[in-house]
């Protein structure tokens, strides 16, 4: 089973661009403050490229905590959405918009309402909960190739960011959490 997971994940993320990939970076380097939002397991692979991005120095918020400022338009709201259907995570957007802020979507549906109203995405064509026709095939529940090639492109993000900003991050680990 391992293998056949590997082997959906391998045969989707070599379906994304290079040039996509850059721009998402540079949309994350040029922003003020960054904010996510995502529901359920999204929500959880999310928060994971979110602490990354804390530990290599960016000042990042998760939408729906007690402690998150408001967004302003020197800012990003980066959103994971499979459907891109999601109730909550399509306010999100229309708040970010509202206020002007730059809006960033990784979805696997481009014709949701969110992919309609973001300034950018990028496709990831895996499963969603909605299974709807022309989905890419797999063996796994419905939404959990799509989470795991979104955790792998985020993964290589933070990779990336980290490469090129090494000589400035000074060690990561001083950033982890030390209260657990």
């Amino acid at each position: 089973m391992i293998e056949a997971i590997l082997e959906e994940n391998r045969s989707l993320v070599q379906r994304l661009g290079d040039k996509a990939a850059q721009d998402f970076i540079r949309r994350i380097l040029d922003a003020k403050s960054i904010f996510f939002s995502a529901q359920g397991r999204a929500g959880f692979i999310l928060r994971c490229f979110c602490m990354r991005l804390m530990h290599l120095g960016f000042s990042v918020y998760f939408c729906g905590e007690t402690i998150t400022p408001a967004i302003t338009r020197d800012d990003l709201l980066i959103i994971l959405s499979g459907s891109g259907e999601t109730p909550s995570t399509l306010e999100s957007v229309k708040s970010a918009k509202k206020y002007h802020a730059k809006t960033y979507g990784i979805l696997g549906n481009m014709e949701s309402r969110v992919a309609s109203l973001v300034d950018m995405s990028i496709h990831l064509p895996g499963t969603t909960k909605l299974c709807r026709e022309g989905e890419p095939y797999s063996l796994q529940m419905a939404g959990s190739l799509f989470e795991q090639s979104a955790f792998l492109f985020l993964e290589a993000i933070v990779l990336e960011i980290y490469q090129k900003r090494k000589k400035n991050v000074g060690s990561v680990s001083s950033r982890h959490a030390v209260i657990e």
